[in-house]
């Protein structure tokens, strides 16, 4: 046994060194990953902005990389040590520390005294868990994170051993199975520096919380332990025995609640290595059943005590003690595994998750992920660092960069990621998948903003992009005459209006929403009348070409099953070029995704869009060979195209539009479309030195005259340098990290390298290092640095400034 580990250990150093995978001294952290202090505070973080309704989302900054497949459900321990957020419940965002959900360690060198601490640097209110010793010392060691793993460097001077603790989920590239799997995998990476031996052990508690994810509460309350009860298990495995316990409930028959299932905390017992367990304690009381014993020894008592809870919470725990001589080196696997099979939405109906087409429906298979994720927790990390190297190792780029990268993508699993089929459904039947705009405004894959963010999805899972697309295409022959309000307007008018919720021909603002009936009702977007808006038609369409063209130009199958809906989109732009120059104009109310900025008359940026659309039409009639279609867009992008420089080109940057306030204001997205075509292929919409001019104003104007040119890049800046405020338009004055990252992916097209990263870099500084928006990377901020939307989607555009390269000379 030990000669296959020393062997597998080897072949996994040479793979991860042939991919020239660097780390940071001998702690296994690569040195782009994101660090700060364990359990540091921080100064004059960011806060949400003023005015904002109580229930949108401030947690405050302790918080970290999250676990979870993608539509698995998430949770996420904080770089201070507490599992404080969780994302179980399809759509729904809690944030409630559970204190009984915790790691501790015991240290013991030979001849010394014993050491046990858990490793929290909080504790809870007087009287719980009162025998364990709380505090671990603040910057007592660094979190880390490289998403989907995150590290824990323990460097207490009374540990005598040197322990890391790594800790992802399987969130691999280009993987639809694993990557949707409901488990977190934790690596203890223990080193004894020392010239005595070292005894080490690990404990880990968990709380049975079958029952508590009932709720669209911002917090667990309400939830009901009634039924639950726990029970300790051993199973042989290839790779060792498995130990453990296995939280479960009273049922009927198979798992048909989303809060119901089954969890599993388990480890591996193996040669010098020992798992021991309580498996039932109550973690309101003082806890000092699992304390006395672990302090004194490193052991739990194998108690196999257990009872069936009548509304008091149960906890349970294991702990893995092992020896280490002077200089050796161990990795100790433990998992922590759900199977909560079914999810639930607001009308009721119920879906399965994607993860039960490889564990079965029944939701009593957590032994089983658990006993695979041990299995494949050395493979799945080595798996990771490959995947990451070559970004990780770039030193042509900037490091803050390299890490960012990767960090932005916890949104995609995180961000309430739904993926399953419905219950009542055939189980052949394609998975649906999507993630949310936000916990703030929970629509799911908000068409507008998936245009920004799907990036890392075309790019690592082009699957599920295409996928989302197919869910589009089915809805533009659609219509919805259900009357809706529309609450921007009747708040213009100060009497109601309405409008109906989609129109045929409309490309719909987004899939659903959680509290009613996702993916099966789409368009619940109430805000704006979307029927109207002049980006979503048009986002479609390239987002339709884009996937085609990052995929190799080889799925015609999925052009020939979008194109009728492609073409039906653009004829239904046609209707608003009502002075027939061949662009569509904006109707006076904020028609396109900035949702409050008035829009009048023909605009940078839905004009722009339009460019791109026709050209991406163009081609695609090209490719399909529908020579109609193909002539008509070429000839209507020619009469567009010479339109758009006509009216909006004033020598320096693309006007905000002809008719509005804002006319003459610098808009930083202003050439949006121009960045999709260059993405595509698609060509120059606009001469080569008219976007090298109006990216240079950008620039210098929205992204150096705005907050020491150390935050992004604003949206709207005057001509003379100042920031526009009106009334009723917050959007105009703020920072979009989405957008900055899309405008600075232009510019290193365009060649302007320096200009792209420190404008990335500013969002960057913000949410990193300033402000603490670390895991909850906001879609704005201010220039004071407080934020709207956290947890966006958005931000995942970073990934555009990957997918870019500069034009032919």
């Amino acid at each position: 046994m030990r000669l296959r580990s020393v062997a597998l250990a080897m072949s996994l150093w040479f793979l991860m060194a042939s991919a020239g995978w660097a780390f940071d001294g001998g702690n296994g952290i690569p040195k782009v990953a994101w660090r700060r202090p364990i359990g540091q505070p921080l100064q004059n973080a960011g806060t949400k902005k003023a005015g904002l309704e109580p229930q949108h989302v401030d947690d405050g900054y302790y918080q970290g990389a999250p676990v979870g497949g993608f539509g698995a459900g998430t949770f996420s321990r904080s770089y201070r040590g507490d599992f404080s957020r969780w994302h179980l419940k399809g759509g729904v965002h809690k944030y409630q520390t559970v204190y009984a959900n915790q790691f501790a360690m015991f240290q013991q060198q030979q001849g010394g005294a014993p050491v046990a601490q858990v490793l929290s640097a909080d504790h809870p209110a007087q009287g719980q868990l009162s025998s364990w010793k709380w505090d671990y010392p603040v910057g007592a060691g660094d979190y880390a994170a490289l998403y989907p793993k995150s590290w824990f460097d323990y460097t207490w001077n009374k540990f005598p051993a040197h322990v890391t603790l790594e800790q992802f989920s399987p969130i691999l590239p280009d993987n639809y199975k694993e990557s949707s799997y409901p488990v977190a995998v934790y690596r203890w990476h223990a080193e004894n520096p020392t010239n005595k031996p070292v005894t080490v052990s690990v404990l880990l508690s968990w709380t049975n919380m079958l029952g508590w994810f009932r709720s669209f509460s911002r917090n667990m309350d309400d939830h009901s332990d009634e039924g639950n009860h726990n029970q300790a298990f051993e199973q042989a495995t290839a790779a060792g025995k498995m130990v453990g316990v296995l939280m479960d409930r009273n049922r009927d028959g198979d798992v048909r609640d989303e809060w119901d299932g089954q969890f599993v905390i388990a480890s591996l017992e193996s040669p010098g290595v020992e798992v021991s367990y309580q498996t039932t304690y109550l973690p309101d009381n003082d806890g000092s059943e699992i304390w006395k014993p672990f302090a004194a020894n490193g052991a739990l008592n194998n108690s196999k005590r257990a009872w069936v809870s009548s509304g008091e919470s149960l906890g349970s725990a294991i702990a893995v003690k092992f020896t280490l001589q002077p200089g050796e080196k161990r990795v100790i696997p433990m998992v922590i595994a759900w199977d909560m099979p079914v999810v639930s939405t607001g009308s009721g109906r119920k879906w399965f998750r994607h993860y039960t087409d490889f564990f079965g429906t029944s939701g009593t298979h957590a032994t089983d992920i658990a006993r695979e994720a041990l299995a494949s927790a050395d493979s799945w990390s080595a798996t990771v660092d490959k995947w990451q190297a070559p970004w990780a190792n770039d030193e042509s780029k900037p490091a803050w960069y390299r890490g960012m990268l990767f960090n932005e993508l916890y949104a995609l699993a995180d961000g309430g990621s739904w993926w399953g089929r419905p219950v009542d459904s055939d189980p052949k039947t394609p998975h649906t998948f999507g993630f949310m705009e936000c916990f703030d405004y929970p629509f799911y894959s908000t068409l507008d903003v998936l245009f920004y963010g799907s990036m890392p999805l075309i790019k690592f899972w082009p699957e599920l992009d295409k996928q989302q697309l197919r869910q589009f295409t089915k809805t533009v022959p659609e219509e919805d005459t259900s009357k809706y309000l529309w609450i921007w307007k009747s708040l213009q008018s100060g009497h109601e209006e309405f409008r109906i919720r989609k129109a045929r021909g409309v490309v719909p603002h987004d899939l659903g929403v959680p509290r009613e009936d996702p993916f099966i009702r789409a368009n619940q977007f109430s805000w704006q009348d979307t029927n109207g808006w002049k980006d979503l038609n048009t986002k479609y369409v390239l987002m339709v070409y884009r996937d085609y063209v990052l995929t190799g130009r080889k799925d015609r199958a999925f052009l020939e099953s979008s194109w009728s809906a492609m073409k039906l989109a653009m004829e239904y732009m046609k209707q608003y070029d009502r002075n027939g120059d061949g662009l569509p104009e904006n109707d006076g109310y904020p028609d396109q995704t900035y949702d409050e900025w008035v829009v009048k008359g023909e605009s940078a940026y839905s004009s722009g869009l339009w460019l791109a659309a026709l050209r991406a039409s163009e081609e695609t009639a090209k490719i399909l060979g529908d020579q109609p279609a193909e002539a008509e867009y070429h000839a209507l992008f020619a009469k567009a195209q010479a339109s758009y420089m006509q009216k909006l080109w004033n020598g320096e940057f693309f006007r905000y539009d002809i008719s509005s306030e804002y006319k003459d204001n610098i808009q930083a997205d202003q050439l949006c479309g121009q960045w999709y075509a260059s993405l595509t292929g698609l060509g120059d919409l606009v001469p080569r030195d008219a976007q090298l001019k109006a990216l240079h104003k950008v620039y210098d104007f929205n992204v150096m005259k705005f907050g020491g040119g150390a935050m992004g890049a604003v949206n709207g800046m005057t001509t003379d340098g100042k920031l526009i405020v009106r009334q009723g338009n917050q959007q105009v004055r703020e920072v979009w990290t989405g957008t900055t990252f899309s405008v600075a992916a232009l510019m290193l097209h365009d060649g302007m390298k320096e200009e792209g990263f420190h404008t990335a870099w500013g969002v960057y500084n913000v949410v990193y290092e300033k402000k603490g928006f670390w895991f909850r990377t906001p879609e704005a901020y201010d220039v004071d640095g407080n934020y709207r939307a956290s947890m966006y989607m958005r931000p995942l555009s970073v990934w555009a400034m990957e997918m870019t390269e500069p034009p032919a000379k």
